[in-house]
């Protein structure tokens, strides 16, 4: 993401995961530690997408520490394509690598990776849940998306080309949790990424835990 980003290999379920770690500038100790998942791996999604990017970068304007990782058959991480499941199972693998159970730990996904993310969440012990979601374009047509919880950020354009606006806010009702919606914005944000980064900067500084 920038020339003080770290990659690094960690063991995965099948094989090695490439990740990309970024901390805070000028050595400031981290708020906590941000776990970022990627979009669909079948349609050219990897830890290096746009919104992934802005997501980050949010999360370290605000001081926290960022990891990004590509799952299992994309870039460098081994394995292959496995529906959804083992995908989950690589973002369980890199919060467990990740984490630091003294510090907050935030969980976030783009499209298909904020299916990771609510699914990894959902499967996460009572102990190690995240501080907080951040969810933006979830993919919540083509995956049956877990419920999360009250205090997740949901983003959603409205003009979405990929996930309908409609089937975000069907998956939100039951749950009585708030969607952002972005006006006349595609899947992708192409455009509105300045604006996305502003306004998750405004979300996560209500969340963001004191230094």
């Amino acid at each position: 993401m920038n020339a003080h980003t770290v990659r690094q290999l960690l063991a995965g379920p099948a094989g090695l995961l490439e990740c990309s770690l970024d901390a805070p500038a000028g050595g400031l100790q981290p708020l906590g530690v941000a776990v970022i998942c990627h979009p669909h791996p079948q349609h050219g999604g990897t830890m290096d997408n746009k919104v992934v990017q802005t997501m980050a970068r949010a999360l370290l304007q605000l001081g926290w520490r960022t990891v990004r990782f590509n799952y299992r058959g994309v870039g460098a991480s081994q394995g292959a394509w496995d529906e959804g499941r083992g995908e989950v199972d690589d973002a369980l693998a890199v919060i467990e690598a990740s984490r630091d159970p003294l510090v907050p730990f935030m969980l976030g996904g783009f499209s298909f990776g904020a299916f990771v993310a609510a699914q990894a969440a959902k499967l996460l012990p009572t102990q190690d849940k995240p501080e907080r979601l951040v969810l933006v374009g979830p993919s919540t047509q083509r995956q049956r998306m877990a419920d999360v919880p009250s205090g997740s950020i949901v983003i959603h354009g409205e003009s979405d080309e990929v996930v309908p606006l409609s089937a975000t806010l069907d998956w939100a009702r039951p749950q009585h949790l708030p969607v952002i919606v972005f006006p006349g914005v595609g899947h992708f944000f192409h455009g509105q990424l300045a604006l996305l980064k502003t306004v998750l900067l405004q979300q996560l500084s209500a969340s963001t835990p004191a230094a």
